[in-house]
């Protein structure tokens, strides 16, 4: 059901096919009997059970439509264990045709001149890109826009790549500046939510013209009204908009006092960020392994990234430059689904794209909960490069001195703190089950040549162990990661 409930949120297209109690045992005790299609209603688009083996394909090309229509979300087909086992002839079949893609969906041109409009009268315009520009294939229009308007831009997480990360109009180091200081912003497919600090002061100017354009009807408005709303595919929208930008010749130039003021706070920040980066004593800082650790991996790879520091602080070192190749626990923050992701990720690899890579960036609890699938990894030979980054800890941990003597002063499920997890674990020997060598790594150096040995194994997962100071932390912030309430 969290699956069904996270995709719901995400916004991503998801079927879910599952076994049930058989039919003649209902009401009676039946084994895991349960209302299951009852219960994933509320987190599901479509959710039924056939009613015979006859009518499968109806329900299936109805779950795969309704997935990836409109507003994409999950759907669940129940299959009772009487079902499963019925025998039918091949006439009786139902037949249905392949669903076809989702049509495109057009914005209203008043919108898009009105919108045109807006960013033109801007001082200090800003476009964010959500993962929904990645879901909607919309790069080509996107890279268009940014390269003939030179508007400055800032990804969301899973939006990084869409526009790719090197581009120089980026202004991710500049994040915190970005988002209060300018007057116009372009949503595209990213929502106000947490994640956007609800778009609200003061993380936001309080007088912000926001240009919010969607798929989902019901995402307009949210949070705060839009001056703008369009509801659209981003594709059709952005190519509108660019067609208008570039006759009238709008450009955001470098000269321009917006760019001058972002460029500085970027160029401060990036040299904050190098100095920890270039800080290598050990035990290590996350800038300095993250650092080391983009220095060797492919440009191209996958990068599937979960945890606590691990994923926020990877997130703005760990470059992507190409759209749907980053994968993290997104908008619900769910811990656990890394490995999961990453497996995803390495079959579609195995079939479209053999020579690109996946690297899986895990905090050591975030590991925890999935660190199993290692197997899984193992039984379909899928070279998947698993990296931990071992504080000892959620957030922060215990160094193995000050563990051992806090174990040992008492009742440990009373006396040792519930972030603290086991110090310096090595994970990696879990490789050792298979036949394998996994690498614990302490400095720079050891982490670039594990890479290195492990960019050349292509028949099964590699893992690099890497232990950090327990206590290192991010840099310094303006703000808390989350917004404090104020109801």
């Amino acid at each position: 059901m969290l699956c069904c409930a996270s995709l719901r949120i995400f916004d991503e297209p998801l079927i879910v096919l599952g076994g049930s109690c058989a039919q003649d045992h209902e009401g009676i005790g039946g084994f895991q009997e349960w209302p299951q299609v009852e219960c994933s209603k509320p987190y599901c688009k479509y959710a039924a059970r056939p009613p015979s083996a006859a009518v499968i394909p109806l329900h299936v090309e109805k779950a795969v439509r309704l997935s990836t229509y409109g507003r994409p979300g999950t759907t669940y087909l129940d299959l009772p264990a009487t079902l499963l086992i019925q025998s039918i002839d091949e006439e009786n079949i139902y037949k249905v045709a392949s669903c076809p893609p989702p049509p495109l969906v057009f914005p209203d041109q008043r919108l898009v001149q009105q919108a045109a409009n807006l960013l033109m009268r801007a001082r200090k315009p800003l476009l964010i890109i959500g993962k929904g520009a990645a879901y909607g294939r919309a790069e080509n229009e996107i890279r268009s826009m940014v390269y003939l308007t030179g508007i400055p831009f800032l990804p969301m997480p899973m939006g990084k790549g869409v526009v790719p990360d090197t581009n120089e109009r980026c202004v991710s180091s500049a994040r915190t500046f970005a988002l209060q200081q300018s007057d116009v912003i372009l949503l595209l497919g990213a929502r106000l939510n947490w994640m956007l600090h609800f778009g609200k002061p003061p993380r936001f100017q309080p007088d912000v013209k926001v240009i919010q354009v969607d798929l989902c009807p019901e995402e307009l408005h949210n949070s705060v009204p839009s001056a703008i709303a369009i509801q659209s595919d981003i594709s059709t929208t952005v190519d509108s908009l660019v067609t208008i930008l570039k006759e009238r010749k709008w450009f955001v130039e470098e000269n321009s006092p917006w760019w001058k003021d972002l460029l500085a706070k970027s160029n401060k920040n990036r040299a904050m960020i190098q100095k920890m980066s270039m800080d290598v004593s050990v035990p290590l800082n996350y800038y300095a392994v993250f650092k080391h650790i983009q220095d060797i991996i492919p440009s191209d790879c996958i990068i599937c990234s979960e945890g606590a520091n691990t994923m926020d602080i990877g997130k703005t070192i760990l470059l992507n430059n190409q759209p749907r190749h980053r994968l993290d626990a997104a908008t619900f923050g769910t811990m656990g689904v890394g490995l999961g992701f990453a497996i995803a990720a390495a079959l579609y690899c195995k079939k479209n794209a053999p020579t690109k890579r996946v690297i899986c960036v895990e905090g050591d609890s975030a590991f925890g909960f999935s660190g199993m699938e290692i197997e899984t990894m193992f039984r379909y030979k899928l070279p998947i490069i698993v990296i931990i980054i071992n504080n000892n800890g959620i957030y922060n941990g215990l160094d193995n001195e000050t563990f051992r003597q806090i174990q040992a002063s008492g009742e440990p499920t009373q006396v040792i703190p519930p972030n603290s997890l086991t110090s310096e674990t090595h994970y990696e020997k879990m490789l050792e089950m298979f036949g394998r060598k996994g690498h614990f790594c302490t400095t720079v150096q050891d982490i670039q040549r594990a890479l290195r040995i492990c960019l050349q194994v292509n028949d099964s997962p590699s893992m690099i162990n890497i232990m950090i100071n327990p206590q290192a932390d991010r840099k310094q912030q303006k703000f808390n990661w989350l917004t404090e309430s104020k109801l």
